[in-house]
């Protein structure tokens, strides 16, 4: 058995996390741009955070024009304010977005070149110091050593990774996602619980990983439709916070399989938020990638872990009891289909070929305990596209 194990390097997670993490930010240099987005400026956070490095002597200029997911362009514009301020170091604070623009700034501050020269490739160096504050429970941006973006040139979009990208400090404060709407919670939630459970069901599951890995899925099925029921329920949010950041850990080292690769397309294409695409695609992905090897056992454990199986149930009918209580989750959040979130189902279908060559392209899929052809993720587009 081997394996190779990475996280960044400190994390402070709790209510308050944010003052106790001030020392270590000071550490960084004297001025910070805190990449993030416009509602996280209205409500004050961004403010808050200004005022903590303030205090410590640090300055700090604010970006936060980030109309939607990340493309190059929000990028470039960041990264120009980076360096015309001449910042030292960077904040990402927000969601999804705001974290993956901020880490390929870290980067490209001291890279030559585009970031679509980099594509395929581990990005490496001595980037830019990186504090990731996430305001949400799912991403897992904050423990991952990846970014997604949409090159605006090709509508592809594309998974950036190398160590360098973990950021130097996680800070999570659960509290920062008690404001998150319901849409967001989610999004978000079944963000995290795809990380969690394809992690789990990777060819790159490792002993580690998988003690993260059902934890959270454990915590996200039991907390998940509690945070979405009433955004209030302290516990709920933090477990929900906690989750997240270990199905983060869990991606970071066993990568994620079938579900993201068929989801980033559907994203960069139709702008679907993409913990609802993936909401959207996990069950009928699973399900594909039931009879693959190992497969079946992995998704037993995992209704085992739930409290959905028996251990006197057989391997098959087990791992078929976890597909049901997903599904079932995905009804209780009201996840839509489609043809209910809107989607253009035409244009959908004459996108299959290019979304699927784009999965296939990603890496993502050859993750999954199965072989995934071509054609195998366009029929599986066709399920969804009918359902």
């Amino acid at each position: 058995m081997s394996f190779n194990f990475t996280c960044a390097p400190r994390t402070i997670f709790g209510e308050g996390a944010l003052e106790i993490a001030a020392p270590y930010i000071a550490d960084f240099g004297k001025k910070a741009l805190i990449v993030t987005g416009k509602i996280i400026t209205k409500t004050g956070l961004a403010a808050k955070v200004q005022d903590v490095l303030s205090v410590r002597g640090i300055s700090s200029v604010v970006f936060n024009d980030l109309p939607g997911e990340p493309d190059d362009k929000m990028i470039d514009a960041a990264l120009s304010v980076f360096k015309s301020e001449k910042c030292d170091f960077i904040i990402g604070l927000g969601g999804g977005t705001p974290l993956d623009t901020a880490k390929a700034v870290a980067a490209m501050a001291v890279l030559p070149g585009k970031l679509s020269d980099y594509t395929g490739k581990e990005m490496s160096g001595d980037f830019a110091p990186l504090v990731l504050i996430p305001t949400t429970a799912g991403t897992g941006s904050e423990a991952t050593k990846f970014f997604v973006y949409t090159d605006t040139a090709t509508d592809a979009k594309l998974l950036m990774k190398g160590d360098a990208l973990l950021p130097k400090l996680a800070v999570i404060d659960w509290t920062y996602t008690i404001s998150s709407p319901v849409s967001i919670t989610v999004a978000t939630g079944m963000d995290a619980l795809t990380h969690a459970v394809e992690a789990y069901t990777s060819k790159k599951a490792n002993p580690v990983t998988d003690i993260y890995c059902l934890d959270a899925i454990k915590r996200i099925f039991k907390y998940l439709p509690a945070a979405a029921k009433d955004g209030n329920d302290r516990t709920a949010r933090e477990q929900m916070a906690l989750a997240a950041y270990e199905a983060g850990v869990c991606i970071n080292n066993s990568s994620v399989t079938l579900v993201h690769g068929m989801s980033r397309p559907i994203g960069a294409l139709f702008h679907v938020p993409h913990g609802i695409s993936n909401a959207m695609l996990i069950t009928e992905c699973l399900r594909f990638a039931l009879d693959g090897e190992g497969a079946e056992e992995r998704f037993a454990k995992i209704a085992l872990e739930i409290g959905e199986a028996e251990k006197s149930d057989s391997t098959s009918a087990a791992s078929k009891k976890f597909l049901d209580a997903l599904e079932r989750l995905t009804k209780t959040l009201s996840v839509p289909s489609l043809r209910e979130y809107g989607i253009d189902l035409e244009k959908f279908e004459a996108s299959e070929e290019k979304m699927a060559s784009d999965a296939l392209a990603s890496g993502s899929p050859a993750n999954t305990r199965k072989a995934v052809s071509k054609d195998d993720i366009i029929a599986i587009y066709d399920r969804l596209r009918l359902a």
